[in-house]
């Protein structure tokens, strides 16, 4: 029996990697491509290209010879790095996904994933920590974040585009927030959990960390691994819409706090820093269509999955 074949674009970086071992894990041959290996470990990938997907030449070759294509490559980052470099950010993910999805078309790719973002949700829902859980056809009227948020809306119309026009059959998920190990802890490119996760980790039993933002806007994350789970049952559905993929119990950034302290052992204050970049006041996925799709929605519990993060960020920084 002939073994599928996948493209990961993005596969060096963390959700990337490790959607390329869930994948072989259900019988796949794996082609990784990204513009750099993975960071923390080897990827298993059976081939990897070190590739520039800006560049229409790179993305024809990548997508040569696959059955399906999961899109997660992007110019991406937390709150500091997208709300920094919004030109850079915009024009590079436009390229990306405009060569990819006309290089799987033209190369005859069977299905065809994109990794959108809750970002895309407009910003006039999202003022409340006490947000209502948002629904996929929140979308409209467009109001996303500025830059990656924007770029990620009109991907997901490029997307809606094809598979109406019969170009390519697309799948398109709404990513909330992912977290997990063998992720980036440091640098500007973090996100929410594992920048705290190092902070907590660097700090002694009763020290305090700074926290961007009033510590009560609201979020809800999602582990890595129903990440790439929800991503592979996506493309295998025959749901040709938008699906929010994340958990939907919201919590505080100081209640993040909390739970990584918990796990972590320690005591830990907390000093906010008003002046830094926070993003919207609220954000929570409605996973009623995911589950009258999928019959299924992500299932690991926020201390689970933080503990899990916690001990090898901890154990990165030799504090384990």
């Amino acid at each position: 029996m002939t073994r599928r074949t996948a493209l990961v674009a993005g596969a060096g970086g963390f959700i990337g990697h490790h959607l390329v071992r869930y994948l072989q894990g259900h019988g796949y041959e794996v082609r990784g491509a990204d513009i750099k290996p993975p960071e923390h470990e080897e990827t298993t990938a059976e081939e990897f290209e070190v590739v520039d997907l800006r560049n229409w030449e790179d993305c024809l070759k990548v997508t040569r010879d696959v059955d399906e294509v999961y899109q997660l490559a992007a110019d991406m980052g937390g709150i500091g790095y997208i709300t920094a470099f919004h030109a850079d950010v915009a024009r590079n993910n436009v390229l990306i996904n405009a060569h990819m999805l006309q290089a799987a078309a033209e190369n005859q790719v069977s299905r065809y994933f994109y990794a959108s973002s809750a970002c895309i949700y407009p910003m006039y829902r999202q003022t409340s920590p006490d947000v209502t859980p948002l629904k996929e056809e929140d979308a409209y009227p467009a109001d996303p974040e500025d830059g990656y948020g924007w770029e990620k809306l009109y991907a997901e119309k490029l997307c809606q585009y094809y598979t109406e026009e019969g170009k390519l059959d697309t799948r398109v998920a709404r990513f909330h927030n992912i977290y997990g190990p063998v992720g980036t802890y440091d640098g500007g490119r973090e996100k929410a959990p594992a920048a705290i996760c190092r902070k907590v980790a660097l700090a002694d039993d009763g020290d305090e960390i700074e926290v961007w933002g009033d510590g009560a806007q609201t979020r809800s994350f999602t582990y890595v691994d129903d990440c790439v789970e929800g991503i592979h049952r996506i493309t295998s559905s025959d749901n040709s819409r938008p699906l929010n993929l994340g958990a939907d119990r919201l919590v505080t950034v100081d209640e993040l706090v909390r739970l990584v302290a918990t796990a972590a052992g320690k005591t830990i204050r907390v000093r906010h820093d008003t002046s830094k970049p926070q993003g919207v006041r609220g954000r929570n996925s409605d996973n009623t269509r995911l589950r009258e799709v999928l019959g299924w929605e992500p299932q690991t519990s926020l201390e689970d999955g933080l503990a899990r993060t916690y001990r090898w960020i901890a154990a990165q920084l030799g504090r384990g």
